[in-house]
């Protein structure tokens, strides 16, 4: 082979290298990463919704400067040590597992923790019958039970428990904020998926969008 001949299929060489390399890049999307919230206000299910459009659900990051909203597949909740406290007696409290102690995120801004809730208010008023939504837990991935709940008085109300069979459904009104207890019976790593839909004000049909919630928990 000449110098020129060479030269040529070096070049050659080169350029299907070059192509190979973009052809992958292309072809393999960048990954997102994934942010760790340790404390501060979130609103883990936050949905969006207008008329004629889909539902919408991200997670209300608030725990900086600037509040952000995520794609709950790039967010994990971190749930410390701190969160472990004994479970009240009485069989009203028997969803929290029978250790004796669970991991709980509460429902009142506590420091060093996560203040998590839900929030409904970018739901458009008329675009769904009823104005409200469904909350509908479906699955669960985790050692131990996973609850959402409120507490009064002493007294909670349980509105999802996957110990007891799922799925559990919620009713939630558009323009709502709120925040409740996020229980945890054991340490580990817990995925909860959510599916929130609502009825077309316009046409009556069913509009539903399901999400999947990561936490390490302990």
């Amino acid at each position: 082979m000449n110098h020129l001949a060479a030269r040529r299929w070096l070049a050659g060489a080169a350029s299907t290298m070059l192509a190979g390399v973009l052809a992958l890049a292309v072809a393999t999307p960048a990954r997102a990463s994934v942010i760790e919230l340790t404390s501060g206000h979130v609103d883990i299910i936050d949905v969006n919704h207008v008329a004629g459009g889909p539902i919408v659900v991200s997670v209300h990051d608030d725990t900086g400067s600037t509040p952000i909203e995520r794609d709950p597949s790039t967010v994990v909740f971190r749930v410390p040590p701190a969160a472990r406290q004994a479970v009240p007696s009485g069989s009203a409290w028997s969803f929290l597992g029978s250790g004796g102690y669970a991991y709980i995120l509460p429902q009142t801004n506590t420091a060093g923790l996560l203040w998590a809730g839900w929030n409904t208010t970018e739901v458009a008023s008329g675009a769904l019958q009823l104005n409200r939504v469904t909350f509908a837990l479906t699955g669960v991935q985790g050692p131990g039970g996973f609850s959402v709940f409120t507490a009064s008085g002493g007294t909670p109300t349980v509105l999802f428990d996957s110990g007891d069979g799922l799925p559990d459904s919620l009713t939630v009104n558009r323009n709502t904020h709120a925040h409740v207890n996020w229980g945890f019976d054991v340490a580990g790593t817990y995925v909860a998926t959510f599916t929130v839909s609502g009825v077309r004000a316009s046409n009556g049909q069913t509009v539903s969008t399901t999400k999947q919630f990561t936490f390490a928990v302990g």
